[in-house]
């Protein structure tokens, strides 16, 4: 992949970076997306925020090459009402006539017409390819345009330059370059929204389903909801299966059915091939299934689907930071300025080098092409994988005469609130830790189960189809261990637990600490202990993003959805919703940006009446608008005296005669509802290594006939640091934690508030680092340590 550039030490405001008198256009090319509108509403509002005009072109480049009305100047209320709509609402289609020079030359007119020399383009690596192709040819159009007597020479001087920003929408996820593209989780969505329907009536009649998903040239689609749904076989072309497949996968289909699992589930990439290169078709599968084996299968091809239907809490907020980043790239482009394309890289949006991301996207194909299938993978990058090697290790089940004979015990348990895919964790936990030869023990409640010795083991079979529950099967309780070291060394010592896997929030992160500082007191506790963070509130230190908060951040994206839906017939009405996550504002922060919320109220910046007043004035000028509605999001601990109560009363007696106002507490169903895609496969994989992290310091720590460790890297906390996962000692992570507010002290999200603030036409301070990550400056509490 192409490298970001480099961070410098100089910063430059915004305030600084004017668009008065420049034009921007933006348009949506190839496949559509889920979270394109996002993109677009998001150019258009940054645009027109630093005062740039800025145009739609409709039906992507034929719309830039017909001109006339395709070409629209957009104002700030005419991407109201995008962010939850799927698809394109200013079109896409394909353009023959573009990749013939008179086609450019025709589109160049039309922009040179209405001064547009800024171009936004939002597509798939061919779209971008053809932009790159016209800013290269731009100065001969022109100069072409000038002979022809098209334009004069006023106007060729004065469009001399024509900058292009990229941003990839495309549901395969197969570009080079940026860690996820816009769409391809909302299509995970769509796809494990189909498994886990087809789920229910498969256990009803044991029977065998093939899905086919898209993916002609890339895999991850069919992979990662392989891995999200616990698949028995998954067909990618990244990995043809070796001759004899057909053999390999009837008898694991059989094996599963011996098992009493009553439901099998094959799932296809549309582009899938052998190591022949003969396509892999679904009924192909069905035929061999039913003839080898004679089970009941169906065949469901997904097809459209995939690209349809409201975009996810994920897409609308990669989107909205991409477009606000595009048009930050197309202000600070000069001349010897290369084309670039808006990424994500860990929690970052950078910019890259067109060209360098789509030669790296094309090498992909090549070496597929040439049947270097590992070359292929590693290309695609450590993301895929990490993915493949994840399912490789879960979906080889071997026989027990086949396991490394470990003689170690490893506990499993879960701490603190429930959080959507624990689930998914304690699956991937178990059947790795079987992989790797050791004894899994199951602890019901957390550490007050632990205490009562309700520990038992727990097998291979025992948590199939886990990954889709969400909740906690294994039972969860916020009982901290201190006061109950003695009972729960005693049961250690009964049970010879080698190993502790903790999965769980605040209080997994207190208990690990308590039992690490426990440890010269208690000779049973110097074992190897890891935590792995599942908590909706994501408010646990050493770690971006925890188990369980996109699950909830998309349970408050649909309700906010619904709730703004509901006052489309009745105009002038704001509502006030109250959030969960304790003292942390990631939830109400995130959940805003994804909602298109007019202001969210959070513990970590402060604010007062004065505030409150603004906020008011400001929704009170937006119902002269044709926008009249808002939306108001409350953390459930922003303030003591400020209460969700309050801001309701002050608005609704503030807002007579100019707006009504009605109040939500989202509460508990929050914390409900089935995982999502993002939270299943974060969960398999932190947990698959989490284990193997426990295998290889078990071995390490195996001395004299036992298991002794009482070394501070032995008891961790494996988190997500930008993209990386890293195992951090929870004594080295104490010093950066409030445990008062029960929150990090550092928190990266809080650079994504001035976008929100900005989306909602707020005046807010900030500056922009040369890398194009957006710094917040903001007023932080002093916090308690």
């Amino acid at each position: 992949m192409a490298a970001a550039p480099k961070r410098q030490d100089t910063r430059k405001f915004i305030e600084n970076l004017s668009g008065a008198g420049k034009s921007i256009a933006v348009l949506t090319s190839g496949g559509d997306a889920q979270g394109m509108n996002a993109a677009v509403r998001a150019v258009v509002r940054m645009g027109i925020y630093v005062e740039a005009k800025v145009y739609f072109i409709h039906e992507g480049y034929q719309g830039m090459v017909d001109g006339g009305d395709n070409i629209k100047e957009a104002t700030w209320e005419s991407v109201s009402s995008m962010l939850q709509v799927g698809g394109t609402v200013i079109g896409s289609a394909r353009c023959k006539e573009f990749r013939g020079r008179e086609g450019r030359l025709k589109a160049a007119h039309n922009l040179v017409q209405r001064g547009i020399t800024n171009l936004c383009v939002i597509g798939g690596d061919g779209s971008l390819t053809g932009a790159n192709l016209f800013r290269e040819e731009w100065s001969g159009l022109l100069e072409e345009l000038l002979q022809q007597g098209l334009i004069d020479e006023e106007a060729a001087r004065s469009n001399s330059e024509l900058h292009i920003v990229g941003m990839v929408g495309s549901i395969d996820n197969d570009f080079c370059g940026t860690d996820m593209t816009i769409g391809t989780d909302s299509a995970l969505h769509r796809i494990i929204e189909v498994v886990d329907a087809i789920m229910t009536t498969a256990q009803s009649h044991q029977r065998t389903f093939v899905l086919e998903v898209m993916g002609r040239h890339c895999g991850y689609l069919a992979l990662v909801s392989a891995l999200a749904c616990g698949a028995d076989w998954v067909f990618i072309p990244e990995m043809p299966p070796k001759d004899g497949w057909e053999d390999s996968m009837c008898q694991k289909l059989s094996e599963n059915r011996a098992d009493k699992k009553r439901l099998n589930i094959i799932i296809v990439a549309e582009g899938a091939i052998d190591s022949h290169n003969k396509a892999i078709t679904p009924d192909y599968i069905k035929d061999l299934v039913v003839r080898c084996l004679g089970f009941d299968t169906r065949v469901t091809i997904l097809g459209h689907v995939q690209r349809g239907g409201t975009p996810s809490a994920f897409d609308r907020v990669l989107a909205s930071r991409m477009g606000v980043e595009a048009v930050l790239a197309l202000l600070e482009a000069s001349a010897t300025t290369p084309a670039c394309v808006v990424s994500l890289v860990g929690n970052q949006a950078v910019r890259l080098p067109l060209m360098e991301c789509v030669q790296m996207t094309q090498e992909v194909q090549k070496a597929m092409d040439e049947k270097k299938f590992e070359e292929a993978v590693r290309l695609r990058g450590s993301s895929f994988e990490n993915n493949l090697s994840t399912y490789r290790l879960l979906s080889n089940r071997k026989a027990d005469s086949e396991l490394p004979n470990s003689s170690f015990n490893v506990a499993v348990l879960n701490v603190g609130a429930p959080a959507a895919g624990m689930n998914a964790a304690v699956r991937a936990a178990v059947r790795v830790g079987i992989t790797e030869g050791h004894k899994m023990f199951a602890v019901s409640d957390g550490f007050e189960g632990f205490y009562k010795g309700e520990i038992k083991e727990i097998k291979w079979g025992d948590v199939g189809g886990w990954t889709g529950q969400g909740g906690s099967l294994l039972g969860t309780k916020r009982t901290l261990p201190g006061k109950h070291l003695d009972k729960i060394a005693e049961q250690i010592k009964i049970h010879n637990i080698n190993a502790l896997l903790v999965i769980g929030g605040f209080e997994a992160f207190e208990s690990l600490l308590q039992l690490y500082e426990a440890r010269p007191g208690y000779e049973e506790l110097c074992i190897p202990m890891c935590m792995l963070p599942a908590t909706i509130s994501n408010n646990v230190c050493g770690t971006d993003l925890s188990i369980g908060a996109d699950t909830s951040l998309n349970a408050i994206v649909e309700t906010c959805d619904r709730i703004k839906q509901s006052a489309s017939g009745t105009k002038r009405r704001v509502f006030i919703i109250e959030t969960m996550g304790g003292y942390c504002g990631y939830l109400a922060s995130v959940g805003g940006l994804a909602a298109g919320a007019d202001t969210v109220y959070i513990y970590e910046e402060p604010f007062d009446i004065r505030d409150l007043q603004a906020n008011v004035e400001h929704l009170t000028q937006k119902m002269k608008t044709s926008i009249q509605r808002g939306l108001v999001l409350r953390n459930e601990n922003s303030n003591e005296n400020f209460t969700t109560d309050f801001i309701y009363q002050l608005y609704t007696e503030e807002g007579k005669g100019v707006f009504d106002c009605r109040k939500n507490i989202l509460g508990h169903m929050q914390q409900g509802g089935a995982p999502s895609p993002f939270d299943r496969n974060f969960g398999t994989k932190i947990a698959a290594k989490a284990i193997q992290w426990i295998t290889k310091t078990l071995k390490e720590s195996y001395k004299g006939g036992r298991v002794f460790t009482n070394s501070e890297d032995t008891a961790c906390l494996l988190g997500m640091r930008r993209r990386a996962l890293v195992f951090q000692p929870v004594s080295q992570l104490r010093d950066e934690t409030d445990f008062v507010h029960r929150i990090p002290k550092e928190q990266w999200w809080l650079k994504l508030r001035p976008l929100m603030k900005i989306l909602a036409k707020y005046k807010t301070s900030y500056d922009v680092s040369d890398s194009g990550q957006l710094e917040h400056v903001t007023r932080v509490r002093p916090r308690e340590a």
